[in-house]
């Protein structure tokens, strides 16, 4: 590769798309009159970033910031503004929200591993670069990921976590059938012993972060959200585990008590935190505990749900837990609570993750905190410093829209460029 020069902005000269297209994968020159800086929330002007094997080897910007002298293609974006791939920490890629209830038992299991391909095309095409998949069935998403790393599917980046751990007639088991079908979650457990046993045998299989549900659920039967369903004890067990094989842990926590027992026993991430206290809110401070509240998704099940499937159980459920979940949002993060952006995605359609942007402006954040929190947030709290910020040494993971995000969030809703990997993936630019 030859030398990378900063020259003046007349010195640049910008290949076409079609010309582009015909160059080496995981090399490229992007420019854009702006990028935001998500470390420090400026919007910086004329920008040029240089992308060599898959990862950004320099950003320039500021007037007459160009490359020359580099053989790559080059994607000149205009008046666009540049911002690192998205992260949504809390998806579930073979789950689709079209069959609720007991719908889905139409269909057999390998039907689920299926969708996950097209969802993953949808999700990458909205502009998620990365999704944690916390929770799956049959190894779907390990399958899932190993597919796309060999190029065989499109699709983001996935971490994995496999199956969720759960109590025994709790949130992550099976609790939709009488006794006579005796159907239980695969990794159940019931001590201490038996968590660090599951831990690993999921991390042997596939497992990159490990999954558990403290608490009962919204979209289970016969428990209430609000429940604690692992003693700390159990939860300790698991996170001593994982984290020796150096894995995070994420817990699926409404209740009050469950979240705090949670964090006590040293989860990285809460999901969902709907019933969070102000002790809880205290205590994730304290321990550095990143809170993932998904409070986009009920404007979906509420108004599809029934249509789907959906028992009415669980839509009192999701109608009770909705607005305390916001306002509890709201309260965290005015008090300075770490919040990074997790969806639940499966729960509503793929590839609609970025409606949860407004939602998180309407309870209290600016829009620059709002995507922060699905960038150089989410990738401190997934342990991966590769990614989420447009700087020399990450993936060249970017995405580009019209105008500015900083002012207008909903703006991510319907990205048009998207590159993964220093390959363009998506260029809807009219």
């Amino acid at each position: 590769m030859s030398s990378i020069r900063v020259l003046t902005l007349s010195l640049l000269c910008l290949l076409p798309l079609g010309a582009a297209q015909a160059a080496d994968k995981g090399n490229a020159i992007v420019s854009a009159a702006h990028m935001l800086d998500v470390r420090s929330g400026r919007m910086l002007d004329n920008v040029v970033v240089v992308v060599e094997d898959g990862r950004i080897t320099q950003v320039a910007h500021g007037p007459g910031a160009a490359i020359i002298g580099v053989d790559m293609p080059r994607y000149d974006l205009g008046e666009m503004t540049l911002l690192p791939g998205l992260i949504d920490m809390h998806v579930h890629l073979d789950s689709d929200p079209s069959y609720g209830g007991y719908t889905g038992l139409q269909y057999g299991d390998r039907f689920w591993s299926v969708l996950t391909v097209p969802h993953a095309q949808k999700t990458l095409m909205a502009g998620f670069t990365t999704v944690r998949n916390v929770g799956a069935s049959d190894w779907n998403d390990v399958g899932l990921r190993q597919a796309i790393e060999e190029h065989k599917v499109v699709g983001p980046r996935v971490v994995t976590a496999t199956y969720a751990i759960g109590a025994t007639g709790g949130h992550c088991d099976s609790t939709f059938f009488p006794p006579s079908m005796d159907e239980k979650g695969a990794y159940n457990i019931d001590s201490p012993e038996e968590g660090r046993k599951v831990v690993r045998t999921l991390h042997k299989y596939g497992a990159q972060v490990i999954k558990i549900c403290a608490t009962g659920g919204v979209f289970s039967h016969g428990d209430e959200p609000g429940a604690q369903q692992l003693t700390l004890e159990e939860m300790e067990a698991v996170v001593d585990e994982a984290h020796m094989a150096d894995m995070k842990v994420a817990a699926h926590a409404h209740g009050a008590a469950g979240i705090k027992a949670a964090i006590r026993a040293g989860v990285d991430t809460i999901e969902h935190a709907s019933l969070i206290d102000d002790e809880g809110i205290k205590l994730a401070k304290q321990r550095g505990a990143w809170l993932s509240m998904d409070i986009y998704n009920t404007e979906y099940t509420q108004s599809e749900g029934k249509k789907n499937g959906v028992l009415e159980d669980n839509l009192r459920k999701d109608r009770e837990i909705a607005d305390v979940q916001r306002e509890n949002f709201r309260k965290a993060h005015a008090a300075g609570a770490k919040l990074i952006f997790g969806t639940d995605a499966g729960i509503y359609p793929h590839g609609d993750n970025a409606k949860q942007f407004r939602w998180m402006v309407k309870y209290g954040m600016t829009p620059t905190q709002a995507i922060q929190a699905a960038t150089v947030n989410a990738a401190e709290a997934l342990g991966r410093n590769d990614r989420g910020v447009i700087e020399a040494g990450r993936l060249a993971d970017l995405i580009a829209v019209p105008g500015d995000p900083t002012a207008d969030v909903t703006l991510l809703e319907s990205v048009p460029f998207v590159m993964k990997g220093g390959d363009v993936v998506k260029d809807a630019r009219k």
